[in-house]
Parts: structure tokens; C-alpha cells; sequence
């Protein structure tokens, strides 16, 4: 029997090969290729790459091979450094890295136990179906003679064979069956994919008939679905999407993320749009970053998509559309994320698409030129609003407030205060006395992340050494030691795996980071210092224990109450004898004595 696959999403690659590229990639080296480190003892330090900083707190442990940033508390192993600067999922990340390394690796679809191994099979089937159906739809469009409409309406919005190309484009054909037909593929294989259904009398009906399709891929440019146009003067709604499969869920899928990551990390910035034309039309006109919500408004799962790649967020449409409650989403977000949420305001009547064919110097222009959220809505709101009275532009402005109160930063509302009070010639001190404050009522704001719970240093210590020199602590510490909830789980990690990077992946995203944090970090004290201090706590709350529970007996029975002062008595004069020896000439043996005598009856 082989070795057992790791299942991730489509495909399984064999955990033997994760392990291997793993182990031959050279962290420092990979690291170096972003950010300049330094020696320093055992660890190599530099400015970390993933937040700006003047001073270094990014530290590599290459013999582990794992990093940790004790500024932004970043951490993970080679894997994980390529998934975050790369914006790779799992499979992604360790076939970059075997390509670097010149390895070859072993996949396996099947591989994986009970339902994690029914899933990935699945997801495969449906992703080989979906490259099937965009091929075929594909070369319709190119060549079929009932596609000649289709394609003269896309030479009519300006693309070309290239762009047709890059883009998959395709055309579905009237009548029904046909894709199933053509192509072989099962009709419960096509529902499956969201591309087609068996009618009530048994008859194969495709969900696209009479459209120009445009494919689906997520962020790693594997295909989830398809969105199709009707032609103009054509039956029905003019954009259709599939429906929701195993595969597409609107919510959390962006149109043209594939093909924009690239654009997107590099210049810091996605601009969403709402249409596939729209980001052709923006990629044409060298708005690179631009992505389309499919068919639904832009959500939160969009959001922590996107806030993987880029910091800054530009809406290309009417972002006042959606009203009042929309601000307030949009805030928390930001807060929540991290990112900033901008809007660039197009010509009215125009959009992105429209825009590139016209000028698309124009659309770079607004593009650069979007203001933060707020300043939209504000700019929006004077645009139509009546200036020319006292009591107009009173109006104005207490509307205006009612806009910047929402805010949720109150240096932010004040700026804002003093652009109304300009705008509407009103003094700003009056119109702070109206006490703009963010209101109380609406959606909450999330609540900052819960700090990680603190570790004793003697145990911080005690777990240093675990992970550096786990030879130096076997079979003189146990999990129960630890008083700290975290440090036992870190321990308990540890002791059940063969390595350091097996612990890490089997552990809490908590326990990880701090594992993470101890490796990027020196063992600086002395071994058996470290395990007799951790003992002495443990020796001091097992003491605390015995007489806690000496008082709950008391007056109930006099031989429980005599065991357990012996037993005290027992553990204080082994506590005293350890803590009386000093290292030195001669001393080791009656040391090592003494510590496994405590040992023998902490865990009786």
C-alpha cells in the first residue's frame, strides 16, 4: 500500500512529497528573495515582509524552517510563506515550491480517507467537466456557424480574436441536449456542474442556450462556473450565472481575480466592478486589477477574498445605491479587514465597459482618482444639494453630519466636520457643538481579536526547549505541568507528533503561532535551570491542591486525612532537597536524583 495522500480541494498530492519539498526548500534563501536578513546566533532577522516596519522583527529559524514576526505575529513554514506572498491555496504553494526545487510530485484524486476523499473526487469530476464544457462552448463560438451573430457582436464591442481567446470565450447554441450530447458527458455529471437538467419528460435541457458564455475560475484559475449574455434583441434575462454547485457560490467567487492577483498585489489595489465586460473593458484599458462581483452585490465573502491581496479597495459603480445601511457594512469591513474602501466615480450614464472603448484614458484617470467612502458620499450629496439660502445650506449640512456620524473613527468624523462646515460656510465650532458622534443604533462593529492568553515565562521557557531541544526534556516534564491552557496544548502537540512542522499543522491556529513564535527564537537558559523552575511551579500548585483538598475532608475521615499530609509532607521535603543543590563540581548526580524523586511523586 502506498503512501497516504494529502487531500487538498481538487487533488491529493502524497504526504511523503508535501514533507519532501518541505524539507529541500531553503527558508532563508526564499525569504531573501523579498526581504535582506541578517545572522544573528541561530535565528536570521530582517524587516518583516508582510507589514512595514523600521525596525526588525521578522525572525527565520532555518534549521526548523519555520518564521515568525513578533511585530504583526505572522508565522508558518515555507508552505505558508508562499501561500501568503503568492496568494496560493495549499496545492498551489507546495507545486511552487517542488518547481523550484526541480521535484516531481505524486497526485492522487482518489487517495484520502472516508468523506474528505468522496469531496475532492467530486470537485474533480466537476472541475474536468466544466474545462470539457468551457472547450467545447469555446470552440463554437470560433468556428460554429450559428455563432456567426455572437461573434459579430463581439467584434462590435471591440474584441478580438485575442481577447476571445485569453478569455475563453463561448457560445451556447439553441435547442436543448446539445452539450451532453456532443461531449458525452452524463446528464447527472451536468446538473452536478450547474449546466444542465432533465426535463420532466426525460429530455436533457442546458441551462445556457443562446448566449455568449464567459467562464468562471477561482483565484487559482480553476473553473467554478460560467455567466452568459444574451445577444441583443434575444429572449430572456440579459445576464444568467450558474447556479449554486459544489463548486460556485456566487458570494465568494470575483470574476477575473485569475487573471488580475498579479495586478492586484503589485499595485496594492482591486477595483470591482459588476460585469465580465466590465473587467475586460478595464484589463484592455490597463486597469490590470480590475474583478466583477457575478451577478449579486458585493459581499462580505468578497471582501475577505480580496483582502488577501491588496489593502485598498476601489468601487467602480454606483456605490450609493445601496443606501444608508450599506455605510455601515462598509465601515466594519474596513475595520474588520484592514483595507480601505474608495469609490471612483465614472461619467454619468457610463460604464466601465462603455468607458474603456470611449477613453480609456478617462477610466484610468477616475480610477486614480477615487476618494475614500465617505468623501463619495458627501461629494454625491452636495452635488445635489441646494446652496444658495441660509436655511438650504443648514439643511445640507445637518443631512452631511447625519452622513459623517456614521463613521466609526472620531478623528476621522472631525476632518470630515470641518469639509462640511467649508462647503456649507458654516463655523466648524458651531457645528461641533451639535456633538457629531457616531450613533449607537444599526450593526455593531466587530470587536478587535481576543489577545492570545499569556504564558508564565518559566513555561514559555520549559516549551522553548521542547521545541529546540525536545532530547532535553523527554521523560522529565509532562503536559499537566503547565499551568496555562495554551502552553499544555502546545506541549500536548508536541509530545504527539514526529516533528515540529507535524505538530504545527495538527494544531489551533493559536497553538500554531506560538509554536511558530517559540522556534523563531533562541533558547538562551540552561536546560536543566529551565526544567527544575517548571517542576518547582508545578511542585507549588500540586502542594496548593493536596491542602485545598486536606481542608475539604477535615473531620471526615482520619485515614484520608493522614494520607494526604503524608503525601504533602512527602512533596514539600522533595521540593526543599531540590531547591537546596546547586549546580556545581560533583553535584550532578544528586541533582538528577532529587528532580526524579519530585518527578515519582508528582505523578503518583
Amino acid at each position: 500500500m502506498g503512501p497516504a495522500p494529502l487531500i487538498l480541494g481538487n487533488v491529493g498530492i502524497v504526504a511523503e512529497d508535501v514533507e519532501a519539498v518541505r524539507s529541500a526548500t531553503d527558508l532563508v534563501a526564499l525569504v531573501s528573495e523579498r526581504a535582506a536578513l541578517r545572522r544573528v546566533g541561530r535565528r536570521w532577522v530582517g524587516l518583516c515582509p508582510f507589514h512595514a516596519e523600521n525596525t526588525p522583527s521578522f525572525s527565520v529559524n532555518a534549521e526548523l524552517g519555520v518564521y515568525y514576526c513578533f511585530g504583526c505575529h505572522a508565522h508558518g513554514d515555507a508552505i505558508t510563506y508562499v501561500r501568503e506572498t503568492e496568494h496560493l491555496d495549499f496545492a498551489g504553494a507546495v507545486e511552487h515550491l517542488a518547481s523550484r526545487a526541480g521535484m516531481a510530485l505524486r497526485y492522487d484524486a482518489y487517495g484520502g480517507p472516508g468523506e474528505a476523499r468522496a469531496g475532492a473526487k467530486k470537485k474533480a469530476e466537476l472541475t474536468e467537466v466544466l474545462e470539457r464544457a468551457i472547450e467545447w462552448y469555446h470552440e463554437r463560438l470560433l468556428s460554429a456557424p450559428d455563432a456567426a451573430e455572437a461573434r459579430k457582436y463581439l467584434r462590435g464591442r471591440g474584441y478580438d480574436g485575442r481577447t476571445v481567446r485569453h478569455y475563453k470565450l463561448g457560445w451556447a447554441p439553441a435547442g436543448q441536449g446539445a452539450l451532453s450530447r456532443e461531449t458525452g458527458i452524463s446528464v447527472e455529471l451536468l446538473e452536478a456542474a450547474g449546466l444542465a437538467h432533465r426535463g420532466p419528460y426525460g429530455g436533457v435541457v442546458d441551462f445556457f442556450k443562446e448566449r455568449v458564455l464567459f467562464p468562471i475560475y477561482d483565484a487559482a484559475g480553476r473553473p467554478v462556473g460560467m455567466g452568459g449574455r444574451i445577444l441583443p434583441g434575444g429572449e430572456g434575462p440579459k445576464y444568467k450565472n450558474t447556479q449554486a454547485t459544489a463548486l460556485y457560490d456566487k458570494s465568494r467567487v470575483l470574476y477575473g481575480l485569475n487573471w488580475a492577483k498579479s495586478a492586484v498585489v503589485e499595485r496594492g489595489q482591486a477595483v470591482v466592478c459588476e460585469g465580465y465586460t466590465d473587467v475586460i473593458g478595464m484589463h484592455g484599458a490597463g486597469v490590470a486589477e480590475a474583478v466583477a462581483t457575478c451577478g449579486t452585490a458585493f459581499a462580505e465573502g468578497h471582501m475577505k477574498l480580496l483582502s488577501g491581496f491588496a489593502r485598498r479597495i476601489v468601487l467602480a459603480y454606483d456605490a450609493d445605491a445601496a443606501g444608508q445601511g450599506a455605510a455601515e457594512r462598509v465601515y466594519e469591513w474596513e475595520k474588520r479587514f484592514q483595507v480601505s474602501m474608495f469609490v471612483a466615480e465614472l461619467p454619468a450614464g457610463s460604464d466601465p465597459a462603455d468607458l474603456a472603448r470611449s477613453s480609456p484614458e478617462l477610466l484610468r484617470k477616475c480610477v486614480a482618482a477615487a476618494v475614500p467612502f465617505l468623501a463619495f458620499r458627501l461629494q454625491r450629496h452636495f452635488c445635489g444639494a441646494d446652496l444658495s439660502t441660509p436655511e438650504s445650506r443648514a439643511r445640507a449640512a445637518e443631512a452631511a453630519l447625519a452622513m459623517v456620524a456614521e463613521h466609526p473613527d472620531a478623528l476621522v468624523r472631525d476632518q470630515y466636520l470641518m469639509q462640511v462646515a467649508d462647503r456649507c460656510r458654516l463655523p466648524s465650532a458651531e457645528l461641533r457643538a451639535l456633538r457629531v458622534a457616531r450613533p449607537r443604533r444599526g450593526a455593531a462593529t466587530a470587536s478587535p481579536p481576543a489577545s492570545r492568553e499569556k504564558v508564565p515565562p518559566p513555561e514559555m521557557e520549559a516549551l522553548r526547549l521542547a521545541v529546540h531541544s525536545p532530547e532535553q526534556v523527554a521523560g522529565r516534564i509532562d503536559a499537566e505541568f503547565f499551568s496555562s491552557g495554551l502552553a499544555r496544548s502546545a506541549y500536548e502537540a508536541l509530545a504527539g507528533a514526529m516533528t515540529l512542522h507535524e505538530a504545527m499543522d495538527a494544531a489551533t491556529t493559536e497553538v500554531a503561532g506560538l509554536l511558530s513564535e517559540l522556534a523563531a527564537s533562541d533558547v538562551e537558559a540552561n536546560p536543566d535551570d529551565v526544567v527544575r523552575r517548571l517542576l518547582d511551579r508545578a511542585a507549588l500548585r500540586a502542594l496548593s491542591d493536596l491542602e485545598r483538598s486536606a481542608r475539604a475532608v477535615e473531620g471526615s475521615g482520619a485515614e484520608r486525612e493522614a494520607e494526604l499530609a503524608s503525601r504533602a509532607t512527602a512533596l514539600r521535603l522533595a521540593l526543599e532537597e531540590l531547591r537546596s543543590l546547586e549546580a556545581g563540581p560533583g553535584q550532578g548526580e544528586r541533582l538528577a536524583r532529587a528532580e526524579e524523586h519530585l518527578l515519582r511523586l508528582l505523578r503518583t
